[in-house]
Parts: structure tokens; sequence; C-alpha cells
């Protein structure tokens, strides 16, 4: 794309805001009419506890992980109603997208989004304690509605987890594509390329795939570092498979 200012983001919509039904306002303030950005792809998502894990693995071991895994799983919201635990994941493409989401969707902390952006998304928000088995207050948990990526960088990053390239028309792909040559298994958090008993199939010939996830099943399949982990490249592929 000649416009070097044209980028692409990542945004879900969390259970917390389509329990409280602000899908329509969420995504009013994105329109392209006010933001100029248009969607690339949109997927709903029944979150699986890979993903959930991967999205969000640069918290782990802090006192929060598990709650907030236990948020965007939907179970703090939906509890036992696996019908309803989704979230709405969104690709933007436009100028400025990255920033001009983060603008719209305000701080992290919605406590500050109310003192700092008053009218931004995230102002509707809630911060809600993290309690122990005792009943002390341990932490805190964001309920801030939605995600947005915070960087250029890591919009790829979460775009390429949560989306297949084949979730993008071709024509707004920013990202550098492969088909795929070889059959793919995963069982137990391990790669095989023939099938094994209980092994599911996540990519086959034919099958187009970021660029980036071939090379690292590559590296990976030869017992070499690779750029991320398995789970990161199976995550997506696995998403609201039974």
């Amino acid at each position: 794309m000649d416009n070097k200012n044209i980028e692409q983001t990542f945004v879900f919509i969390k259970p917390d805001a389509l329990k409280n039904s602000l899908t329509g306002y969420v995504l009013s303030k994105f329109s392209e009419f006010h933001t100029g950005l248009h969607f690339a792809g949109t997927r709903i998502v029944h979150v699986c506890r890979m993903l959930a894990e991967e999205h969000y693995a640069e918290h782990k071991g802090k006192v929060f992980y598990e709650p907030l895994l236990e948020y965007i799983l939907g179970n703090l919201h939906y509890p036992g109603d696996p019908g309803k635990q989704r979230v709405i994941a969104i690709v933007y493409q436009g100028p400025n997208a990255v920033k001009e989401v983060r603008r719209i969707a305000g701080p992290t902390n919605p406590n500050n989004a109310r003192n700092d952006s008053p009218g931004c998304i995230r102002s509707m928000g809630a911060v809600v304690p993290i309690i122990d088995d005792d009943g002390k207050a341990i932490g805190q948990r964001m309920d801030n509605l939605i995600h947005a990526s915070a960087t250029v960088e890591e919009a790829e990053r979460e775009i390429k987890l949560w989306f297949r390239p084949t979730d993008i028309p071709p024509v707004m792909h920013m990202f550098p594509t492969e088909v795929c040559e070889e059959y793919y298994y995963f069982k137990e958090g391990k790669l095989f390329t023939e099938h094994v008993p209980g092994s599911i199939c996540f990519l086959a010939p034919g099958n187009m795939v970021w660029k980036s996830d071939l090379e690292a099943l590559q590296m990976l399949n030869k017992n070499s570092p690779a750029p991320c982990s398995l789970e990161t490249v199976v995550a997506k592929y696995l998403v609201n498979e039974s």
C-alpha cells in the first residue's frame, strides 16, 4: 500500500460489553464516518483457554492472570452458559489505525478513563477487586469492555493470533502469506506432520497461512528455536472447533 499511514489494528469486544448490550455503542464509536477506519475482518469467537493464555502471555504469573483468563473466557459474566461465552474480534484498517482506536478506547483503567478521557469507551467500564479464599482483596481486574492493540507491532502479533489469512480479504492483507504444502497435526502440546490417534489436523496442503506461522512450524518441526510458541500458531486454527 502506498500510504505509509495505513495500518491495521486489532480490537475485541469483551464479555462485559456484550452482557451490557454495548456492542452497538462500541461499533458506532469506531464507525468509518467518525474514524476513517473500516473493517478488514470480524469473527465471533468462543475463546478457548489456549487462545486466552497466548493473548495474555505477558501477564502469566501475575496475581490477576487467572481472573483475567476467566474474564475473557466468559466464565465470570456467563457462568454455566457456554452459548453466550464469546467475544467479537475485529480488524480495523485505515490511517493511523492503532493510535485512533486507542484514542477512542481510552485509558486501560476505567477509573482513569473517566477522569482523563470522559466519554471514551472504557469510561463505562469497572474496576473489580480480586478476592482470595479468605475474603482479602489481593488485586484488581479491569472490566474495560474492549481490548485494543497498543502498538503497530502488537497489532500484527494479535491479528495473526486471532485471525487466519482467509478471514481477511486478500486485497486487505498487510502481512505476507504462503500456501501450506504439508499436513500439520496438534496433540497435547506437540506438533506432528503425520496423523497420530487423537491428534487434530490444523493445516493441510493448499491452506493459506501467515508466512511467519509456516516459518515457525518448520523450525519447530526441526526442534529449532522459533520466534513464537506452537500454541501461538495453532490457537487461531482451533477457534470455534468442538
